[in-house]
Order: structure tokens, then sequence, then C-alpha cells
């Protein structure tokens, strides 16, 4: 009797691992073909995969051969889309959300927790379709500012970076007067039509000039006519004035050819090993773009080299709302986005960095970095149309490139450049 009643406690425990088994939905994220990421995204699954029982998520790193998006619009074309990936940039986003390829985040229960939670009501408005949708949930974004040889500045007599384009004009003149061969910026890409390094230059003052006015909607282009000549007089004027050297030069601003230029964060590891003399506040300052001397803003806007995940609208509604389960629960623990930076060295995208206790380790041990959390709120993203590059690179060929190079007025280098692009997204 008594090895009878264990053998069906024995039955029982068996069907209840299958009954189990089959009841638990098993999701899929592919997290970017980045090491430090992936074992982020691995690490998170596993504590919440042992959290409960109902939902197991399994993390890969996609294939980024001969691109992860490739690797994703197959996937897509195929119906082998996972539940959810990263890795996602908006002119990207726009393309799946224009194929319906992807969840309107905003309609999932529980959006506006996260949004409040991680203090991103304001960030969040740039991340809206022209549909008024949010389809991508931003994870994190390196606000792009300009870095400044303040040991410079102060041996010409400025005690602090300047602010206006009029202020940066100064600053200029003075550098000339005292070190003719010297420049204030060096970038060659001013002359190359290259596309993606329009975020680095164009982008970063008009966001500021027009305070965040969307550059294109939809299929229409909303840019701000004046904020863009003014973006195109002012690289134009610091070519004229031969404050801008477009010649290849390594490591100028490094090695004080120049003093001023964009600026990421991921230059600091680099930095540490080769230029130890680079310190934050000592050498350097990192600051938002300047604006034009008529702007008057309380801060100035920026652009974002930012990335986030998206849920695939081919998978199931189970499976959608279980990994909307995952990344609730990822994204409401500020813990896990302090995991993040130890993993990836990168911010996450959230609007209370500076202000939550939670990092004060992080920007104690790197205060290089602080500027770079207190620009977060201000941050704008990519251009979310599909035709992203081709719009970018009219904008050079068209614009940006010709005023430059002294061949057309910034009027006329916009007029032909918008009629272009208007052109190209009928």
């Amino acid at each position: 009797m008594k090895r009878i009643l264990i053998l069906l406690l024995m039955l029982v425990f068996v069907f209840s691992l299958v009954a189990t088994a089959q009841a638990q939905v098993r999701v899929t994220y592919w997290t970017a073909p980045n090491p430090p990421q992936e074992v982020f995204w691995r690490n998170l699954a596993e504590k919440f995969n042992a959290s409960q029982n109902k939902i197991n998520v399994y993390v890969t790193a996609m294939v980024e051969t001969p691109s992860s998006e490739s690797t994703i619009t197959n996937a897509v074309a195929g119906g082998k889309a996972p539940a959810a990936s990263g890795n996602i940039f908006p002119g990207f986003g726009a393309t799946l959300a224009n194929s319906e390829a992807v969840v309107a985040l905003d309609t999932l229960p529980g959006f506006d927790e996260i949004i409040e939670k991680r203090a991103m009501k304001e960030i969040i408005e740039g991340w809206k379709f022209a549909d008024g949708h949010v389809y991508i949930l931003p994870v994190y974004a390196n606000a792009m500012l300009f870095g400044w040889r303040i040991d410079t500045l102060k041996e010409l007599g400025f005690k602090e970076a300047p602010t206006t384009y009029s202020g940066i004009m100064d600053v200029g003149k003075a550098l000339k007067a005292k070190y003719p061969d010297r420049f204030l910026i060096a970038r060659k890409a001013l002359i190359e039509p290259t596309w993606w390094q329009r975020w680095f230059d164009f982008f970063m003052l008009y966001n500021a000039a027009s305070d965040g006015v969307p550059f294109v909607t939809g299929n229409e282009v909303t840019a701000d006519d004046e904020a863009v000549i003014k973006v195109f007089k002012f690289y134009g004027d610091l070519k004229a004035n031969d404050y801008l050297l477009t010649m290849p030069a390594t490591d100028p601003f490094e090695t004080e050819l120049s003093i001023w230029r964009s600026l990421g964060p991921w230059s600091f590891p680099g930095w540490k090993e080769r230029f130890p003399e680079l310190v934050i506040n000592k050498t350097f300052v990192a600051a938002p773009p300047p604006l034009p001397d008529d702007v008057k803003l309380p801060y100035a806007k920026t652009f974002a080299d930012a990335k986030g995940l998206v849920i695939y609208a081919q998978r199931s509604p189970e499976e959608q709302a279980a990994i909307w389960e995952f990344i609730k629960w990822v994204f409401t623990d500020p813990i896990n986005d302090l995991a993040w930076i130890d993993a990836t060295g990168m911010l996450p995208m959230r609007g209370d960095l500076v202000t939550n206790s939670t990092f004060d380790r992080v920007f104690k041990e790197h205060p290089e970095l602080i500027p770079y959390a207190d620009e977060m709120a201000y941050a704008v993203p990519a251009i979310a149309n599909e035709k992203f590059s081709d719009i970018q690179t009219i904008l050079s060929d068209k614009g940006l490139v010709p005023v430059v190079l002294g061949k057309v007025t910034p009027q006329q280098g916009w007029a032909d450049a918008k009629a272009a692009i208007e052109a190209l997204l009928k």
C-alpha cells in the first residue's frame, strides 16, 4: 500500500511538471551583437525566469551579417521574428512601423508606469512617430556634447566654454591671433556627404537652434527653416574665417591642433590609455551645443545617439504579453539600469540619472559622465523615417557641404536641399 501511495505521488508530481511546462510561455529576445549587452540580457533573463514559472525568456544575440537590420528584415519576412529585439534606432524603427511589423508599445498595459518610473515624460515625446504612437522603447542614449580644451580657453582669457555662435567666433579670433596654425575645430566630415556624420555636426546644432523641432514628420519636411539656415551659415563662417580645418588630421583635439569637437562618452576609455592628461574640468569640459545669438532658451537640446527595443507583431498575443511582462520587470527597477552601466559603460535612457541615488557611485567614479546625464532629457533621437539615409545624404550634398565650401549661400543651400528632400518623400 505504501509503495502504491509513493507511486501515485510520483505520478502526480510528474503530471504537475508536464502541466507547468505546457502552461509556460517561451519567448525569445534578440540582443545587439555585442558581448557586454548579451551578458547583461542573459543575466536578467535568468533572474526573471527564476522569479516565476509562467514565462521563460531565451536571450540570444542577433546575427550581424550583413547587418543586424538585414537579419531582422529577413526574419520578419520569413515569419521567424523573435518576440522582441533591441538595437533599433528610429530610422529603422520607422521601416518596421510602416510595415506594421512592430507593436505600438504605448497601447500596452503598464507603459505609462515605465515612463513615470524612469522620469521619461519629456524624453518619450521625441520617440513618438507621426501617428502619435511609440514603437521603440529607448534603452540607452549618448546625448552628444561638444568638448572644449578648457586649458587653452583659459590661456586665451576665456573662463568657460562659449555658449553662442558669436562667442565661438570670438574664441576663434583670439586663437588665431596667438596660434595662427591652430584651429577651433578639425572636421573633414563637414565637406563630405556621409549621411551618418550629420548626426555629429548638423543635427547637434539644429536641435539646439530649433529647440527640437522635428526635421521630418511622416513624409513632410517640418524643419525650422530659420534654424537650418543659421546652422549652415555658422559652419560656413567657420570655414571662411579659417577656424575650421577640413584636411585629414590625427587626434587634433587631443594634440591641441584644435580646441573644439563633438564628443561622445565612448572616447573616454581610450583617452585614459593614450591621453591621460585629458581630465574633465581640468584640461577639457563637455558642454551642450551653442545657440544662435538671437535664440534664448533655458537649455540647449542636442542629438541623441540612441537605440531601443521593439516587440514584433507577428508573434501571438500570448507571446507579446509574455515578453512585455519581462520588459516591464527589467525597466521598472533602477538596479537593472545600474547593472546596464556596469556591463556596457553606456548610460540608460532615463531622466533622473543625476537625481536618483542609485547612480551616485557611477558618477563618483566617472565624473566625466555627469554632463551627459544632465543632457539626457534634452537629447533628440534620429529622424524617424525609413528614408533617413537618403534624407541626410541630400542634406549634405545639396545643402551643408556646398555652403561650407562657399559655393552657395546658406539660404540657397537649404532651398536646394529642402526641395530635393520633399521630392524624395513624395
